[in-house]
């Protein structure tokens, strides 16, 4: 798993109070784990913060499951990992 599937994993489970041990690249925010809307742009908002990128409204709409927030950020960021082990630390 890499450091972004990682990260994006332990923002999720900590944002919507749920096991971390329950959430895999297929999980839905919405049906898997429960998240109302407000749950969800909590998330969203969140990951965006971390990982220093602006997911567009256009493809918000679309991203359901953990893998698409997974696969956005990896595309359009390179992060290096000491900077993700950085921030879990703090």
């Amino acid at each position: 798993m890499s450091a972004i599937a990682e990260r994006t994993k332990q923002l999720i489970a900590e944002t919507l109070g749920v096991d971390e041990a329950k959430i895999t690249p297929e999980t839905d925010l919405r049906k898997d784990l429960g998240a109302d809307s407000l749950d969800v742009v909590d998330t969203i908002v969140r990951l965006e913060k971390e990982f220093g990128a602006t997911i567009p409204d256009e493809k918000m709409e679309r991203m359901t499951r953990v893998q698409h927030f997974v696969e956005y950020f990896e595309t359009i960021k390179q992060i290096p990992l000491h900077d993700l082990i950085s921030a879990k630390a703090a």
